[in-house]
């Protein structure tokens, strides 16, 4: 592929990317992006043969956006592998609320399933992730740590669509879902080992040497 058309290939998926962003999957059509990227309505249909070809590239990037925050994210945070965990969950959750169409699309099974541009080996690192951390706290006799990530990611992905859909708040009365999230570690992990606290001020501490 040229260099040329590199660029006018990026510029239709960024274009797909913003349409799914703003106002939802089922905005996204070849002959918006091609007005909205500024190309004849045929253009997008030399880099995307398909419909599903089109939604599997803008798809994509929705998880490479993910990828990104979540690396961040543990980046920042201590490395106490439950710590970990919750602010993974944490990630996972604002990004579902911050970008709900994206969020959306980018779990279809029908697109995971296509095989279209490698769409389920990019998705498939991010539960890597998520596995091996559960791997680090599960408990002798739990669930094998794929089943037990699995099994804590459905329970994640459940919590953001039904509080999108209100039915979480309708039903709990709860204004936030940090409690959620709370409640569903201690299901699947155990409650959390009691960390004592920290002290407050270390301007008194003495030192040996």
């Amino acid at each position: 592929m040229s260099e040329g058309d590199a660029n006018l290939r990026a510029r239709l998926v960024a274009a797909g990317v913003d349409l799914v962003l703003r106002e939802g999957q089922s905005a996204v059509s070849l002959r918006e992006i091609a007005r909205r990227a500024g190309v004849s309505h045929g253009a997008p249909r030399r880099y995307f043969p398909t419909h599903v070809d089109l939604l599997s590239a803008i798809a994509r990037e929705g998880f490479a956006d993910l990828t990104a925050r979540v690396q961040n994210t543990l980046r920042d945070v201590d490395p106490d592998p439950r710590t970990q965990l919750t602010a993974l969950a944490r990630t996972y959750l604002n990004f579902a609320a911050a970008h709900r169409g994206m969020f959306e699309l980018m779990f279809r099974h029908d697109l995971l399933n296509s095989g279209r541009l490698r769409l389920r080996e990019t998705s498939l690192p991010l539960f890597a992730v998520l596995a091996d951390l559960v791997t680090q706290v599960r408990q002798p006799g739990d669930a094998p740590a794929p089943v037990l990530a699995g099994a804590l990611w459905a329970n994640l992905h459940g919590i953001a669509q039904l509080w999108a859909w209100g039915s979480l708040p309708l039903a709990t009365g709860a204004t936030d879902d940090d409690a959620l999230l709370r409640a569903t570690l201690d299901a699947h992990l155990g409650p959390a080992p009691h960390r004592p606290p920290e002290d407050t001020c270390h301007c008194c501490t003495t030192s040996a040497n």
